[in-house]
């Protein structure tokens, strides 16, 4: 299993914090955003390799970060530039996924997250659920305000964790479980990508794949105990600072 962290986002909403300095590298406590989502990363058993994919402005950061770190007994770190410069020009999280995929010639089920949304679920009963389905999963967490709902994936999910409905920032949510960005596929789905973008699929949003994709097959959404901080504005960012103060 290959894990992606998509991490080439320009982050404008949090300037000037991120004008030189990419979201996933910014610091929470004693640590890094980026630190903590491989904690959980470095606990998936099968993952043999970590492909952080970022931007030709950010690639100079991520590649320090990444020679830094110890890898010693942990899968190893492969940092890669998509050849955007900024919003104008950028793939999208669905065409970073595709571009990775390609680049790497990756022929394995994959582990796909956010690279800069903190999240305390544990990583790893997901991972069972996704190999007791043998079928692409999704982290599902209970959100009961509907403005933030509004901001997610919403999806509509059976008792047996099969999503029914799902749909990427809807005006009128249909339930109160929202999807957020870590998602686990099996290697036969990774040529759906293409035949998405080759449907009309946006490549921006990654919900905006398994909102095509469960139409087609059935997929589910492993409901998870925690939460999930996704850091887009200043002030949030600043009020989670002080949540992480002490770590």
């Amino acid at each position: 299993m290959i894990a992606i962290l998509l991490a080439a986002g320009y982050a404008t909403r949090l300037y000037p914090l991120t004008i030189d300095r990419p979201k996933s590298l910014l610091p929470l406590g004693k640590r890094l955003i980026i630190d903590y989502i491989m904690d959980s990363v470095d606990k998936i058993p099968e993952i043999t390799k970590v492909a952080l994919i970022t931007n030709s402005k950010f690639y100079p950061h991520f590649s320090e970060w990444a020679d830094s770190q110890n890898r010693e007994g942990k899968a190893p770190i492969i940092v890669l530039d998509d050849g955007t410069t900024d919003d104008s020009n950028k793939r999208g999280a669905i065409g970073d996924i595709i571009y990775t995929i390609d680049e790497l010639n990756i022929d394995d089920d994959l582990c796909i997250l956010a690279g800069d949304n903190i999240f305390t679920y544990n990583i790893n009963n997901m991972y069972d659920f996704f190999r007791e389905k043998n079928a692409p999963t999704l982290i599902a967490i209970n959100v009961p305000e509907k403005e933030q709902r509004q901001k997610l994936a919403v999806a509509v999910i059976d008792e047996d964790g099969r999503i029914l409905d799902m749909e990427e920032k809807p005006s009128e949510p249909k339930s109160e479980w929202g999807i957020y960005a870590t998602y686990f596929y099996g290697r036969d789905i990774l040529p759906l990508f293409n035949e998405y973008i080759a449907d009309g699929g946006s490549p921006d949003a990654p919900g905006n794949f398994p909102a095509w994709l469960y139409k087609r097959m059935p997929i589910y959404a492993f409901k998870g105990d925690g939460e999930c901080i996704d850091i887009g504005t200043v002030e949030n960012y600043e009020k989670t600072c002080k949540k992480y103060e002490e770590n």
